[in-house]
């Protein structure tokens, strides 16, 4: 088959056909990790172009590193602003920011490579921010990295909430077969269960909520787990957690019409979403959320972040610094990060 079967056509029909689908940012993450080798071959996968217009925020030598552990031909271009790019097959549109040294080695924990992969996020913020993407997408960044290089943040979510001057977001990944949000995430069990109340609750439902209908799901049935096993069992566990800080907002989002059930035990929450009875679950808190998702294989996870003023999706593994430069990683998270930042981006204004 041609490679440029399927894609958009040509001339005048082809570039009003392209003005409609929706231009993307791709951070390239920490280029000592697999970020770089993931990018490459999502980039050209012909189904990523039929879908969006991508443009990775990054170093173009480390993409080209990157294509050349991998084994694929592909010409990585430098444009300076995502409406230079030209969307052809084999081609990577790339503004590069020029931060990496050129020996920085892969699988190795560097300042430098921390800092960089917070400019691109900065860069595409700012993007997003004026209208010139439509949406961002982003490849891992390691946490102790990102601080040794001078940015204090615990991931992605808490970068762009600050970048983008947004006081509270929601951390959801995505599966194909169950979607979680969570209340909590990237804080210690017992802070986490102080910080839970009835209007974090409901304001993170109503994100999810929000979230399920953008993606085509108008009236979602959302399950909320509780926080002790068995949800409490009716006081027989905790100090009654559930009716204090759940209760109340449950009752709250379904006297507006969203359909929140529970406080539910988060033993069986995620088996009845797998089995299709919710289309999506709450967490309380990172790890009863992360741990089912992952358990069902981090290849086919995705990570939003719910409540920004503009739509980010990210992979849901991390830098890998065990296989980092090897050309190994499996590419299909961030294959499927850019199919739902493109499903859940708004159409481009003309």
């Amino acid at each position: 088959m041609n490679p440029s079967t399927n894609l958009a056509p040509t001339g005048a029909a082809g570039a009003d056909a392209d003005a409609a689908i929706p231009l993307i940012a791709v951070t390239m993450g920490d280029g000592a990790g697999i970020g770089p080798e993931v990018v490459v071959p999502a980039l050209l996968d012909q189904d990523t172009l039929r879908r969006c217009r991508p443009v990775v925020i990054g170093d173009a030598e480390r993409l080209r590193q990157a294509a050349r552990l991998r084994g694929v031909s592909c010409e990585v271009v430098t444009v300076a602003t995502p409406g230079e790019a030209v969307f052809t097959p084999g081609r990577i549109n790339v503004i590069d920011l020029g931060l990496l040294p050129a020996d920085l080695p892969w699988g190795e924990l560097s300042p430098v490579a921390g800092d960089a992969a917070y400019q691109y996020v900065r860069a595409a913020a700012e993007l997003a921010m004026n209208g010139e993407v439509q949406g961002i997408c982003t490849a891992p960044l390691n946490k102790e990295a990102l601080h040794a290089g001078g940015h204090v943040f615990p991931g992605h979510t808490e970068l762009l909430a600050q970048l983008t001057g947004v006081e509270e977001v929601s951390m959801m990944l995505a599966t194909p077969t169950v979607k979680v949000i969570h209340v909590t995430t990237h804080i210690g069990l017992i802070d986490a269960v102080r910080r839970i109340e009835p209007g974090l609750v409901e304001r993170t439902v109503r994100r999810g909520h929000e979230a399920m209908v953008r993606a085509g799901t108008p009236e979602p049935v959302i399950g909320v787990c509780g926080i002790n096993p068995h949800a409490g069992e009716n006081g027989l566990f905790g100090y009654g957690e559930e009716e204090e800080k759940i209760v109340p907002a449950l009752e709250v989002l379904r006297a507006d019409g969203i359909d929140a059930r529970g406080p539910l035990p988060a033993d069986t929450a995620f088996f009845l979403a797998g089995r299709g009875d919710y289309d999506l679950i709450v967490a309380m808190y990172h790890d009863q959320g992360h741990g089912p998702v992952k358990v069902l294989g981090l290849e086919a996870g995705v990570n939003l972040t719910v409540g920004l003023p503009v739509i980010r999706t990210s992979v849901d593994h991390g830098t890998a610094f065990d296989i980092a430069g090897t050309g190994t990683a499996d590419a299909g998270s961030m294959i499927e990060a850019l199919r739902q930042a493109a499903e859940m981006a708004p159409t481009p204004a003309r």
